[in-house]
């Protein structure tokens, strides 16, 4: 997650995109866009009914229900083991950790009230840092005079300097980008700010 210094750079760097421009931009950060407890539970369980079969090679004198006892103790441990997050991520596929993100996303132009804006000039943009997730959500105002390709192409930018370990710039360069296609969609017309400029961090 990004320092107090970085956000108060990225609240600036909002500021000064919005200063061009009638559109109000809001930039979320996620920490994590769910914490998928029931996909590591159900590994463990499937897991542990992989234990059945086996049970029949165990010596004659363990009984029936210390064999039960054992499947439960293999799936309280794994429960457990699958918890830890790097390895809860692991077991996700990629589909559901998008899918999570994308409705996040989704939820959370609502809650900022992007969809309210004079005009229906919002724009978004969201990060989730465990799906390494980013995408950019723009109003209909905003729609219709910037194509998804155009977005798209701001959304690998960020995601390859994410890669290259400059979270901050990526950042900024994304919001000094959008800043650029906003003023040219919804110049500026008038002195107004209908919503915060900071960063929204999701803990």
């Amino acid at each position: 997650m990004l320092t107090s210094q970085m956000r108060r750079r990225i609240s600036d760097a909002i500021k000064k995109a919005e200063s061009r421009t009638d559109a109000e931009l809001v930039t979320v950060l996620a920490r994590e866009s769910d914490n998928y407890l029931y996909i590591s539970t159900l590994w463990a369980a499937f897991l542990a009914l992989l234990l059945a079969p086996l049970l029949q090679f165990l010596p004659w004198w363990i009984e029936f229900y210390e064999a039960f006892t054992l499947q439960w103790i293999l799936f309280i441990l794994l429960a457990l083991l699958f918890r830890w997050r790097p390895l809860t991520m692991l077991l996700v596929p990629k589909r559901v950790k998008y899918w999570r993100a994308a409705n996040v996303a989704r939820r959370e132009f609502l809650e900022q009230e992007l969809h309210s804006t004079e005009g229906r000039l919002g724009l978004l943009i969201f990060v989730s840092e465990a799906e390494h997730y980013v995408e950019i959500l723009a109003d209909r105002g905003l729609a219709e005079h910037i194509g998804d390709e155009t977005w798209r192409e701001v959304v690998e930018q960020f995601i390859g300097e994410v890669k290259r370990g400059r979270t901050a710039d990526a950042f900024l360069h994304c919001i000094e980008r959008c800043g650029d296609l906003l003023e040219e969609a919804a110049p500026l017309t008038g002195a107004k700010n209908e919503l915060p400029d900071h960063l929204v961090v999701l803990e």
